[in-house]
C-alpha cells in the first residue's frame, strides 16, 4: 500500500485528500519510505529531512481538516534539486568547495513559492558539480543511477529529480536547465519535463551560465508538470529578468490540444546521427499530432550545430564562477569541469561577444521557423542512456556530454519553451524520449501538446521495477 501511495501523482494526492480519503502525513510518509527502501541502489537524493517534512505535512493535514489549503500543491511531497537556495538546509551543488557549515537563510524563488503554496520538502536532489554536465554524479555525493536500469545514468544535470520522480519518491520536482538539464533526465528516466521560456521560472541567484539557464517542472505527467508550473512561475523581485506572470492557469489550458496546429517533424535537425530504436519511436509517436488534427510536415529549422557557440558561452560562465577558489579548492573540482572552466578561460570578451551575435542570429533563425510552424518536434536524445558515471558512452568519438544531446542545447541559446515526453522504449527496456519546442512566450501550446501526447500515447502506468 505505501508503494502504491508513492505512485499517485500530485493532481491525484490532492483531489484524495479534498475527498478525505488520504492525508498529506500519509503521502509523506509513503514517499520517504519510499526513499528509504530504494534511493540506497539510486542515489537520487543528496539530503532527506524527514523529521521537517512531516512537520510540514502535519500543518498541510491541520489546513485540509479545515477546507483551507494554502495553495494549488499544499500537502504535496516534493523535492528540489541542489541548485536552490533552500532556507535552513544546505545547498552545495555537488561540490567540495562549497562549506556546508554557515548560514542557510534564503529561500530560491521557486523554494519560496513552494512553501507558501504548502508544498512538503521532502529534501534536496542531487547534480553534477555546478550542474555543469548532461550526466549525474559528482566529487561529493557518487553516481546517480537509471531506476529502469541501474547500470546506466538517469541522465543530468537533474538526474537526481528524473530518478526520484520516476522511483515514487515525491511526484514533484524542481529542476535546472543550462543546455538540456531537464529534458536529458526527463528522456533517459522516462519522466515528463519542461523547459519553458527563460525568465517565466523567475532565479536567484542568476545562474553563473547566465540567460542559458532556465528552471523547470518534473513530474509524471505534463498535468502535474502544468500544475507545478503554475506555482513556481509567480514573481519574485530578485529576478531583474524575470517575464510578468502569465495570465490565467497552465493548467487550464492543457485541454487546448493541437487541432489545427502546424507541426515541424525533423528526426534529426539535419546533422545528427540518431540510434534507430530511437528514431523509430519518435517517428511513430510524431503519427499521434496528425491522428490528434495536427498538420505535420517534416521539415528542419535549417540551422547547423551551435555547439561551438553554446560551447564559448557555457565554459567562460564555469570560469567565472570558480573564479575567487584557491589553487587546493580547485583541485577538488570534477576533472572534466576544471576542464572546461580552463578552456573557458582563455576566451576573450570578443570571442564572448562573437559567440552572442551567433546566439542572437540562431534566435531570428527559429522566430522565421515559426512563422510557418506553431510547434517543432524532434527526439529528445540521440541515444538511449549509457553507463552510469560516465561523462559520454564507451568508444564514443568525442570527449564532451554535448556531443550526445544536439536536440537540447540550440533551444537554450534560442531561450524557447522545450518539453520531453516518454513516446516508447528500446528492446532493453530503457526511455526513449520525444521533444515539443515551441515559439518564445508559448508555454501554454507546448503543454497543450504534450498533453495531447500523452492521452494518444499514455506512459504513466508503467513504472520502473526496483527491488525494495
Amino acid at each position: 500500500m505505501t508503494t502504491e501511495v508513492a505512485h499517485l501523482t500530485a493532481t491525484e494526492l490532492l483531489a484524495a485528500y479534498e475527498k478525505k480519503e488520504l492525508s498529506p502525513v500519509e503521502a509523506t510518509q509513503a514517499a520517504l519510505d519510499r526513499i528509504a527502501a530504494v534511493d540506497e541502489q539510486l542515489n537520487a537524493y543528496c539530503l532527506v529531512d524527514a523529521d521537517s517534512a512531516l512537520g510540514q505535512a502535519r500543518e498541510s493535514e491541520q489546513r485540509w481538516q479545515r477546507g483551507e489549503p494554502a495553495g494549488p500543491v499544499d500537502g504535496v511531497p516534493t523535492s528540489v534539486k541542489d541548485m536552490f537556495l533552500t532556507r535552513g538546509w544546505p545547498t552545495l551543488r555537488g561540490s567540495r568547495t562549497v562549506d556546508a557549515d554557515q548560514k542557510w537563510e534564503a529561500d530560491a524563488p521557486c523554494v519560496a513559492r513552494l512553501r507558501e503554496s504548502g508544498a512538503v520538502l521532502v529534501g534536496k536532489t542531487t547534480t553534477p558539480e555546478l550542474g555543469w554536465k548532461g550526466v549525474t554524479d559528482n566529487p561529493l555525493t557518487g553516481v546517480t543511477r537509471n531506476p529502469w536500469d541501474l547500470t546506466r545514468t538517469p541522465g543530468g544535470s537533474s538526474g537526481g529529480s528524473s530518478a526520484a520522480v520516476a522511483a515514487g519518491m515525491a511526484p514533484l520536482s524542481v529542476g535546472t536547465d543550462g543546455g538540456g538539464s531537464v529534458r536529458i533526465p526527463g528522456a533517459f528516466s522516462g519522466i515528463f519535463a519542461l523547459k519553458p521560456t527563460y525568465g517565466r521560472i523567475p532565479l536567484y541567484p542568476s545562474s553563473p551560465f547566465g540567460t542559458l539557464a532556465h528552471a523547470g517542472p518534473m513530474t509524471w505527467t505534463v498535468d502535474d508538470g502544468a500544475l507545478l508550473l503554475d506555482v513556481i512561475s509567480a514573481h519574485d523581485a530578485r529576478d531583474w529578468s524575470e517575464l510578468a506572470p502569465p495570465v490565467g492557469s497552465f493548467v487550464d489550458a492543457l485541454g487546448d490540444g493541437v487541432q489545427g496546429l502546424r507541426i515541424a517533424f525533423s528526426p534529426d535537425l539535419g546533422f545528427v546521427d540518431v540510434h534507430p530504436e530511437v528514431a523509430a519511436a519518435v517517428r511513430d509517436g510524431v503519427a499521434a499530432f496528425g491522428a490528434a488534427g495536427a498538420h505535420v510536415e517534416e521539415a528542419s529549422p535549417g540551422f547547423a550545430d551551435p555547439v561551438e557557440t553554446f560551447n564559448v558561452l557555457w565554459y567562460s560562465g564555469a570560469a567565472k564562477f570558480v573564479e575567487p577558489l584557491t589553487d587546493e579548492q580547485r583541485g577538488l573540482l570534477d576533472p572534466g569541469l576544471r576542464e572546461i572552466c580552463a578552456q573557458g578561460a582563455t576566451y576573450s570578451a570578443l570571442d564572448y561577444l562573437e559567440a552572442t551575435a551567433q546566439r542572437m542570429a540562431l534566435g531570428v533563425a527559429m522566430g522565421e521557423c515559426h512563422e510557418n510552424y506553431d510547434l517543432l518536434v524532434t527526439p529528445t536524445m540521440p541515444i538511449p542512456a549509457f553507463t552510469a558515471g560516465r561523462e559520454v558512452p564507451e568508444d564514443w568519438s568525442q570527449p564532451r556530454w554535448t556531443s550526445w544531446s544536439p536536440f537540447t542545447y540550440p533551444f537554450n541559446l534560442t531561450q524557447q519553451p522545450a518539453a520531453t515526453v516518454p513516446c516508447g522504449f528500446t528492446a532493453s527496456g530503457l526511455p526513449i524520449g520525444l521533444q515539443i519546442v515551441g515559439p518564445r512566450h508559448a508555454d501554454a501550446a507546448v503543454l497543450a501538446a504534450a498533453k495531447a501526447f500523452q492521452d494518444a500515447k499514455p506512459w504513466t502506468a508503467t513504472r520502473p521495477t526496483l527491488e525494495s
